[in-house]
């Protein structure tokens, strides 16, 4: 059985090519990040642009405890070598990373960091690029709450990571315990509900046909209001990114899925080329 623990090889054309990309809310410096499924991304996707919708780096946890294994170094300096190598990187500030604000507008190493954009779609639609905690009552009004719910977040994503031990020794896939409770409280699936409204509300008022967010950690493409809502997850819980197709196609990728078609497809070429091998020496 093919699982999150599987790595996977190097595949030659097995390259997956964008036009853009937006990932968000990996949250690096904290024990729930999933450095290791971004960085399989990064090796295996090729974009002209990258936008990074805030919370990358998770200021709030680092402030109260230090921690910064060379994976979360590592994700940085691939961001960054993808900048120098031409790809245009924009990094759209969230609340976890907020102190990067007081210096907006500013470019860093061939990053651009904003505190939101318009995206001029292939579709011919103008998309607003904005992280979404603007939109997140608690955090407006009731800061320390937010704050003292995140502590409550990363003790729950802990403990997810050893129940999804004992599941693979099971053989069991990846289950994210954090996000059933979500959609078991009622008050969750409010939030989320009266987050994409408000969203949505304000994408109408800046005349963009769509809106690209991230915060809330619920992937999602939908539309409301005659808005294109899309929120492109996290990297915490879901592993997913937003993705435009040359042929101005917007996808949600669910790397955890994603993954094992590439695993699957690389299998199968495996066995083709060690076929033909075979042959060769018969006829030989």
């Amino acid at each position: 059985m093919f699982d999150k623990t599987t790595k996977l090889q190097s595949i030659h054309g097995k390259i997956l090519q964008y036009k853009s990309i937006w990932i968000s809310d990996i949250h690096l410096g904290t024990r729930g990040c999933q450095a290791d499924m971004v960085l399989e991304f990064i090796k295996y996707t090729r974009s002209e642009n990258l936008y990074l919708v805030g919370d990358i780096v998770d200021g709030w946890a680092l402030k109260n405890r230090w921690y910064w294994p060379q994976q979360h170094n590592d994700v940085i300096q691939k961001i960054l070598r993808k900048a120098r190598h031409g790809t245009r990187v924009f990094y759209i500030a969230g609340n976890h990373d907020e102190i990067l604000r007081k210096f907006i507008p500013i470019n860093l190493g061939n990053v651009e960091i904003l505190n939101q954009l318009i995206y001029e779609a292939l579709n011919g639609k103008k998309y607003w690029v904005i992280h979404g905690d603007q939109f997140d009552g608690i955090i407006r009004y009731a800061k320390w709450l937010s704050i003292l719910g995140s502590v409550a977040y990363e003790a729950l994503i802990a403990f997810n990571r050893y129940l999804n031990y004992f599941r693979r020794r099971f053989g069991k896939e990846y289950w994210s315990l954090s996000k059933y409770i979500k959609f078991k409280v009622k008050n969750a699936v409010k939030f989320i509900s009266e987050f994409e409204s408000l969203v949505v509300s304000s994408a109408k008022q800046k005349n963009a046909q769509g809106v690209i967010c991230g915060h809330i950690h619920h992937p999602a493409m939908e539309k409301m209001k005659d808005i294109e809502y899309k929120n492109c997850g996290d990297w915490v819980e879901n592993c997913t990114a937003l993705v435009e197709h040359f042929n101005g196609n917007f996808e949600l990728i669910h790397w955890l899925d994603k993954r094992k078609e590439i695993s699957e497809d690389a299998l199968i070429e495996e066995e083709f080329r060690q076929g033909q091998q075979e042959k060769i020496r018969v006829v030989s």
